[in-house]
């Protein structure tokens, strides 16, 4: 693939948005990365998701865990589980999505960002009812 001027601009504004998102609601890589990667660069998925795997195994985040560890509102202990077991998962949920078809891939991840999409809608709008009443 080849690294015009477009290309590297939307790289960058790909780059901008998922650290802005991630630091304001702590998605970035799935949800923002790979289905930009797919629709504005014509990624396949898997090789989307192996440059987004590739972008969060770099410290791009860490300045942002500062500010909330600042603020206090970070829990390292169960943060570090969640990492040691985030390899594991990260290990075998790669070796699996390599064996299905990325069209398979795409279809498992969108239903699964929906489900949560509607799930935090309606978490959002219960808690935003109860406020108001």
């Amino acid at each position: 693939m080849e690294m015009t001027p477009q290309t590297i601009l939307i790289l960058a504004i790909i780059g901008v948005f998922a650290g802005v998102l991630s630091g304001f609601v702590g998605v970035g890589g799935g949800v923002i990365i790979v289905p930009a990667l797919v629709f504005f660069l014509g990624l396949s998925q898997h090789t989307a998701q192996g440059t987004s795997l590739f972008v969060l195994s770099m410290p791009v985040v860490l300045f942002a865990v500062i500010n909330y560890w600042k603020s206090g509102n970070v829990e390292w202990r169960y943060g570090l589980v969640i990492a040691a077991t985030f390899l594991i998962g990260a290990y075998v949920g790669s070796k699996l999505s390599l064996k299905l078809s990325p069209g398979m891939v795409k279809l498992i991840f969108g239903v699964f960002l929906a489900y949560v999409s509607f799930r935090l809608i309606l978490s959002g709008y219960s808690s935003i009812s109860s406020n108001e009443s």
